[in-house]
């Protein structure tokens, strides 16, 4: 850590009681009172169809492999949004929801009564409160994160669009997960196949012990995925390391050539290699990156129906009963109203981006972008991406994984991260040492690929 860096921190925290905060006292005073510790609003809506925030479910004990309890088993759904009464909903509705229930037949969203499930550990509560007096982003027009302590959402009160995307980008999901998942290309007669894959990941600035983005060398998370199957794919590695202050870096181990390749544009719109250009670098996972080409505005709050309590969905089953047609199996998916925070991201002048326009809806319990509506130059709608929730209890925290991403111009979707079919996560194995930081590093691609 620069000794720049360290004053500037213990500068910051001390002006935090002199009316320096990067938030005044009032407004951080609201933190665990009016609002939740991340700053979701704790109240519910006025009829009551939102209930109040009452903590989340609690931290348990879950045993890796076993399945998951859904708590919310029993719950019925109140009523289904489809083809003959969307235009009832659209105002609850992101223009992407509305574009596939009025486009693919027999394509519905069945409406759950809502659960408030996702809650944080004391920690993390009070690492975001603390990052409400201190976290800032560069003031060169870049939106990079300039300052913030680990281990919390860096801006729980939000005043822009972008320290809003970064409470996303740095959702606490603990400090690093072992997963295994396949990634389904999935074309317009139903037919896919999967490219499936294990991947380790760390989040280091997800730690308290985190007190500047300097103690982590400025890591938001790295990730080392090595590829399983088909055969023809096995033994592919990619390792991407994404900062909070620069672009990212990544490699990819070739088997067939036995060499490590360091990949040149592996941020922004770039297509990610092997995945039929059906997924650019920033839309892993919903959105990540740098935020500089674009002028992020914050909209505001409103009720949506957003995937929510997933449980269904990603429970252990065949592949082949979720994915196929023109969207998974509408049986096994939960909708919920929920306040979400509305985000548009538009491409500076003198900037490129094949997406023009994005908008993004940001669960306000949870800071997780749950809805994406991506635009092209001519502002016509061009990919619809929604993800999944669940809290697990291990954690004591509510993660996301699944998501899927339509591109209407080639009538093909695509499921990142289905992990249905696969070994369960191991959500904890960060916290509890269970991954070697020194398998980052690109020497060890060629050893991780040979495995």
């Amino acid at each position: 850590m620069s000794m720049t860096r360290y004053l500037l921190t213990i500068g910051l925290v001390a002006a935090a009681g002199h009316g320096l905060a990067a938030v005044g006292e009032p407004e951080v005073a609201r933190l665990g009172k009016d609002l939740t510790p991340v700053g979701a609003e704790r109240a519910g809506n006025k009829d009551g169809s939102i209930p109040e925030w009452k903590g989340g479910l609690p931290k348990g004990k879950h045993k890796l492999g076993d399945a998951r309890v859904d708590p919310f088993a029993a719950d019925k759904p109140m009523f289904s949004i489809d083809a003959s009464n969307v235009d009832k909903y659209k105002d609850k509705l992101s223009e992407g929801a509305i574009e596939l229930i009025k486009t693919r037949k027999g394509y519905r969203m069945d409406v759950y009564p809502t659960q408030r499930s996702c809650g944080y550990p004391d920690s993390v509560y009070t690492q975001s409160r603390l990052n409400a007096t201190v976290a800032k982003l560069t003031t060169d027009g870049k939106d990079n994160l300039a300052q913030a302590v680990g281990g919390g959402f860096p801006f729980p009160i939000p005043k822009n669009g972008a320290e809003a995307i970064w409470n996303h980008r740095l959702r606490w999901q603990g400090e690093g997960r072992i997963e295994f998942y396949q990634t389904n290309f999935i074309n317009p007669d139903g037919s896919f196949y999967g490219l499936a894959q294990d991947q380790w990941v760390v989040t280091p600035f997800a730690s308290a012990k985190a007190k500047s983005i300097d103690d982590v060398g400025d890591v938001q998370m790295k990730i080392l995925n090595v590829a399983t199957a088909p055969a023809s794919r096995t033994g592919e590695v990619i390792m991407a390391h994404y900062f909070m202050d620069k672009g990212n870096d990544a490699w990819m181990y070739f088997p067939g050539q036995r060499r490590v390749r360091r990949l040149p544009a592996f941020e922004y719109d770039n297509p990610i290699p092997g995945y039929e250009n059906l997924e650019t670098a920033d839309q892993y996972p919903m959105f990540a990156g740098m935020l500089d080409r674009y002028n992020w505005k914050l909209v505001g709050k409103q009720e949506m129906y957003i995937p929510y309590n997933s449980f269904k969905f990603v429970a252990k089953r065949k592949l082949s009963e979720i994915y196929g047609g023109l969207y998974p199996n509408r049986d096994l998916m939960r909708y919920e109203l929920h306040r979400v925070w509305k985000v548009e991201a538009t491409i500076k002048q003198g900037m490129r981006n094949m997406f023009a326009k994005r908008a993004f809806y940001i669960d306000e319990d949870t800071w997780m972008i749950m809805a994406a509506d991506l635009y092209d130059a001519q502002g016509k709608l061009w990919r619809v991406m929604e993800a999944s929730i669940y809290p697990a209890v291990e954690l004591g925290a509510c993660v996301s994984q699944e998501f899927m991403s339509w591109d209407l111009n080639v009538n093909r979707y695509m499921a990142e991260n289905a992990t249905q079919e696969s070994k369960s996560t191991d959500w904890l194995a960060g916290a509890e040492g269970r991954i070697d930081p020194k398998r980052f590093e690109p020497d060890e691609l060629r050893r991780a690929g040979e495995r």
